[in-house]
């Protein structure tokens, strides 16, 4: 059986996320668009979007691992979301290390950092708050090698 497109991939990260908001408030359906369009515009292939669309479903259990493991994906993209699945207590040393070491996740997680630091995203937050986010985008991205 053939893998699931990218329209049902997207459905599906849709419904799972159904009801769930950002930090802002904003529906979370948004970031994933915004990650999914990110990884597109950055040249990324299929499985890369396709991971891009579930790349926080089973860290947020909106889809349990079990599921991931079943799904009609290609072992790439499944290989991409397990990278992007950050564990319990994971240093960020360990899970940059991950991605770096998963073929196609780092340019998900550029893309992903990106949407998560833009200012505009930012701004509506407490002060607190983004000035927190904003130092654990900078580490993880100076952990990735990835620049501003």
């Amino acid at each position: 059986m053939p893998p699931l497109t990218l329209a049902e991939v997207e459905t599906l990260a849709r419904a799972a996320h159904d009801g769930r908001t950002d930090k802002a408030g904003r529906p979370y359906a948004e970031h994933l668009a915004a990650v999914a369009e990110g990884v597109r515009a950055r040249g990324g292939d299929p499985d890369q979007i396709a991971a891009a669309w579930l790349h926080d479903a089973v860290e947020d259990a909106a889809l349990s691992e079990e599921w991931l493991a079943q799904a009609r994906l290609t072992a790439r993209t499944k290989a991409i979301v397990r990278a992007l699945t950050r564990g319990p207590g994971e240093s960020p040393e360990a899970y940059a290390a991950r991605i770096l070491a998963t073929p196609g996740a780092l340019l998900v997680k550029e893309a992903d950092l990106a949407h998560n630091a833009d200012p505009d995203r930012l701004a509506v937050l407490p002060e607190p708050v983004r000035t927190r986010l904003t130092g654990k985008y900078d580490r993880m991205r100076a952990l990735l090698g990835l620049h501003p």
